[in-house]
């Protein structure tokens, strides 16, 4: 039997108003730039990527499901653009201390979300929104002219956490489950007291 694997990203997304915003900017550039890719992914922080066999799925979505039960929403603001040379243009997180916590407790499921030792899920380092991606020498030095002397400010609450999920036989990811951010760490130490 081959059993398929799935790969996965929990993401945080910007409310509606603000990704609408942004899919301006990343059109703009995509048409700009001839950079098709630009608008393949929806505006969002990548706090872990990673890849799993379908059976698995049911034991790490509990896991994930409680740890952002336990965490309360809290606000994100993005200020300006950044890049990675030769290949990214992304918009900068400037409130990265709560993001990076989150990962630090995701970091506890890591033994449910790898399928095997070869295989490591990607815990992010440094918390972006990209614009572009894989882009070509051209497009990265002629985009980043452009946005590093362009201003964005813009702030919005992260009230919960994306679960995407992709399998080898599609191209694009989709919601495959959402666990809101409810700050019930009091009501979950309770429960587990009565947990055999």
């Amino acid at each position: 039997m081959n059993e398929s694997i799935n790969e996965y990203l929990l993401v945080i997304q910007p409310n509606e108003d603000l990704t609408d915003k942004i899919m301006e900017i990343k059109k703009t550039f995509s048409e700009t730039y001839q950079c098709p890719q630009a608008m393949h992914l929806k505006p969002q922080i990548t706090l872990v990527k990673f890849s799993q066999y379908e059976l698995a799925e049911r034991r790490f979505v509990n896991r994930l499901r409680n740890i952002a039960m336990a965490n309360q929403s809290f606000s994100i603001m993005l200020d300006d653009f950044g890049s990675l040379p030769s290949h990214t243009i992304y918009l900068k997180v400037q409130t990265t201390n709560r993001i990076m916590e989150l990962i630090k407790e995701l970091k506890q499921v890591n033994a449910y979300i790898k399928p095997n030792a070869q295989t490591k899920p990607h815990f992010i380092t440094e918390p972006m929104v990209s614009i572009a991606h894989k882009l070509l020498p051209w497009q990265y030095e002629k985009g980043w002219l452009e946005y590093s002397n362009t201003h964005f400010n813009a702030s919005f609450m992260a009230s919960e956490l994306l679960l995407l999920k992709r399998n080898e036989d599609t191209k694009g990811y989709r919601v495959e489950e959402r666990f809101p951010l409810l700050n019930q760490v009091k009501k979950l130490e309770q429960a587990s007291l009565f947990e055999f």
